[in-house]
């Protein structure tokens, strides 16, 4: 999906993977690039201690950085935009996200060093094209309350541990049975994820302009459990049936899990605010496929 320009640009947040040394040097360049177009450099916390010490810079957590700043950039892989991602939805932030990596193409960080400072030329005139991106919602519920509550623009992943049994899923949609799923978990996946996790556990990729979400069972007993695309609209909730034997966990886009416990469901559906990733190349998303999966090579 397409969304409107961003507002006037005047503080960029930076965030740079962690303990990523090779960005030292950039971001020095990056701060010194930004300010003599009179737009102010906020640096995560931790992203500050990669650089020289100064005393006038300003820093700010992940979690600050999504209300202080109208632009954030992000110098990593996929990984780093998600977390970061994850903060702004959190925060009930609308700010746009350019991700440039610093290892291959990402499927989120798609800008390349040297397509950097075009990148961020094209985004700080307003010129960027921006894609509003699904994010889940997801509920853990716990014995009649909300244990936790998360917002992610991956996956909501139900998993055993690796050395447990096979778990037992009940799926399902709205109000509507769906299934019993015997596998090694289940994905919840957005477009966005179904390149991810989704893809590796044999799941379809779906365009990100596409309003759906995607049920993949991971590794399922029966050969019957296929992936199946469902409308955005709808809420899934997963209930492990299980007892004290199994070890059974929730994870939402890699970085926060749960273990859970008999008893508990997980209700996932589409999150009120999306993700606003800007695009300032004119790589295509078929581009990045074909670049990423090795389309058409022997």
């Amino acid at each position: 999906m397409s969304a409107p320009p961003p507002a006037a640009i005047a503080r960029v947040g930076i965030v740079a993977k962690s303990e990523l040394h090779a960005a030292a040097s950039h971001l020095v360049d990056i701060a010194l690039w930004l300010e003599q177009r009179g737009v102010r450099p906020v640096f995560e916390s931790a992203t500050a201690t990669l650089m020289p010490a100064l005393a006038e810079r300003r820093t700010a957590s992940k979690s600050e950085l999504a209300t202080l700043v109208d632009m954030v950039l992000v110098l990593g892989g996929d990984g780093t935009l998600l977390s970061m991602a994850d903060c702004i939805a959190e925060a009930g932030s609308d700010i746009p996200v350019l991700g440039v990596n610093f290892g291959n193409l990402g499927f989120l960080t798609e800008v390349t060093l040297q397509e950097l400072y075009p990148a961020l030329e094209t985004a700080l005139s307003g010129r960027g094209r921006i894609e509003a991106r699904v994010m889940l919602r997801s509920t853990v519920r716990r014995a009649g309350g909300i244990f936790a509550q998360h917002i992610a623009l991956n996956d909501a992943v139900v998993t055993k541990a690796a050395r447990s049994r096979m778990v037992d899923l009940a799926v399902w949609i709205d109000d509507d049975f769906v299934t019993r799923v015997k596998a090694d978990g289940l994905i919840v996946a957005t477009p966005t994820g179904s390149t991810a996790y989704n893809l590796a556990a044999g799941g379809p990729i779906v365009q990100p302009d596409v309003e759906a979400l995607v049920l993949t069972p991971i590794a399922p007993h029966t050969l019957t459990n296929r992936p199946v695309v469902i409308p955005a609209t709808v809420s899934v909730r997963v209930q492990p049936m299980m007892d004290g034997r199994d070890e059974v966990y929730v994870t939402f886009d890699g970085q926060t899990a749960y273990q859970l416990q008999p008893g508990d469901e997980i209700v996932v559906s589409k999150a009120a605010s999306c993700l606003r990733l800007l695009r300032a190349t004119t790589r295509s998303y078929y581009q990045v496929l074909r670049t990423k999966l090795k389309w058409g090579e022997r």
